[in-house]
Parts: structure tokens; sequence; C-alpha cells
């Protein structure tokens, strides 16, 4: 679950793709082929073709992670789920709010609160959504804790990371510092506050490689959830799912397999492989 708040980037140009960079196949080529021209056994057997040419920038492939904060960073979305089952229950006490609730894994809150008036036919009070958002920040500063492994894994990662989460920013940046990996993403912390529409739409992760100067083609995105995955997969992006959080239900990496996500790791120290394969341009182009 995630809060959210008024974007500080409405307009829509705002996350239009930058122009991709040009490609450095050519220059590939011409070493290649001074190589081949001093060594016969190397040499070409006729003109290599684009699509040759284009595997010419196999190892810059992939140029930056990005990595989604809530049950990939931090292990919060269970916390999160039990602050908001609780603080709904003591509401209506009459209601039964546990199936619903697990339906909220990676919604914003606003959106997951609108979703339970329609299905129980209630109104909550006003100030419901900033009591859920007190309630779950008391409870992230005595239990929140980083995902097993996560930081040995990104120190062993070659890429420059950043996040992007749909939680405000003032929480993703909280999480970030009592994860202990303020130091490996600096100041390349996004959030969907700075943008019109969250995820599942692709606006926060275009953004981002804006902000970055990558295209987005070449980012690899680390997403827990559908509604991440899904928009981390529109802005053309390469991704890879990680279910190893305490929230992920049982079958869930089939549903990832059906949606055709097949990178998919159950812990964190299978993520500097994936992530040289990617470098190494290994990913090819079937999925995103």
């Amino acid at each position: 679950m995630h809060p959210d708040a008024a974007p500080l980037v409405p307009h829509p140009h705002a996350c239009l793709r930058q122009p991709a960079r040009p490609l450095d196949a050519w220059g590939c080529e011409a070493r290649i082929m001074s190589l081949s021209a001093r060594h016969p056994a190397c040499r070409f057997i006729g003109t290599p073709t684009l699509a040759g040419r284009a595997s010419l920038q196999f190892f810059r492939m992939i140029e930056h992670l990005i990595c989604d904060c809530d049950g990939v960073l931090v292990d919060s979305e269970v916390i999160a789920d039990r602050v908001m089952h609780d603080t709904l229950s003591s509401t209506f006490p009459t209601l039964d709010f546990h199936e619903i609730c697990k339906t909220a894994f990676g919604q914003q809150t606003s959106r997951f609160l609108k979703s339970v008036e329609a299905a129980f036919d209630i109104v909550l009070p006003a100030d419901f959504l900033q009591t859920v958002e007190t309630n779950v920040e008391v409870e992230f500063a005595s239990s929140l804790s980083a995902i097993s492994g996560v930081r040995d894994a990104l120190q062993r990662v070659t890429l420059p990371a950043a996040v992007v989460s749909n939680s405000h920013m003032a929480r993703v940046s909280a999480s970030v510092r009592r994860a202990g990996l303020a130091e490996i993403f600096g100041p390349r912390v996004f959030s969907a506050e700075q943008v019109a529409r969250p995820k599942p739409y692709p606006d926060v992760y275009l953004f981002a490689a804006q902000q970055l100067g990558v295209d987005p083609s070449r980012c690899i995105v680390v997403e827990d959830s559908v509604a991440g995955l899904n928009a981390a997969r529109a802005a053309g992006m390469k991704t890879i799912a990680f279910v190893g959080a305490s929230h992920i239900p049982d079958g869930y990496a089939d549903v990832l397999r059906n949606m055709g996500i097949t990178r998919i790791m159950q812990h964190m120290d299978e993520l500097p492989a994936l992530i040289d394969a990617g470098v190494r341009g290994e990913f090819g182009d079937v999925q995103s």
C-alpha cells in the first residue's frame, strides 16, 4: 500500500521519453573490422546487417538499475497491510476486512480505500487516510527492516542504482535510510508524487529515466507488484520480479510467469548475476 499526494509534475509532457542516444554500434563495428583486416581468421563473411550492428552493443545493453522500495528494499508491505486491517477493523468492528486487505498489494493507499468504500458501501472518516499513515509510521519506526541480503547484493552490482516508488517522498527517503542504503542511492530517489499518475502507469519510471539522463530501454527494474512490473514494462524497461518478501502469497511466481515475466528471483543474492547478464546483453528483446 502506498500513500499519494498532490502531483508536483502534472503536465503530461513532463514524463515523455527523451530521444534515445545514438547507438555506438558503428564504432564497435569499425574496431572489429580493423581487427579483421589485421587478422584474416577474424574476418566477417559479408557485410554486417543492421541487427548484427545492434548486437555489437552487447556490453551496453543495461546501464542503470532501478528498485522499487516497499517489498524490494524494505519488508514493509506486511506491516502496512496489518496496520490497514487493524485501523479499518477498529473503525468498523462489525465488518471483516481480512480478504480485501489482501488486495492492497501494490496499490496507493487512497485508491485502495476507495475500493473499500465501494465494496462495503461505507464512507470512511475524512481523516482516515492520515490516521492510517500515522499508524504506519509508528510501526515502521519500531519494526521496519531491510530485505535480507539487499545491501550486500546492491554493493556487488556494478551499475548506478535509483529508487522509484509509489510512496510519498518522505516515506521512501526514511525507508532507504532505515535500511542503511542511503549511500548506495544518494539523491537518486523518485516518488509518484512527482508525476501525474502512479504505477501501474509508466509516468514515474519515465520521469526517473529523464532525470537520470538514461534511455528507458537501458534500465532494469526490480519490482514485487504486478502494478509496478506493468509500469516498468510500459516505460520500455527490462524487469526482474522479486518474490522473497514476507507479504508474497503462495503461487505468486506462477501468476508472474503467466504475465510473461521470466526473470523471477526468490533471494537478493541472485541479483548481481542477473544484472551482469543484462550488462552483457544476454536478456535479448523477447521480454521487457
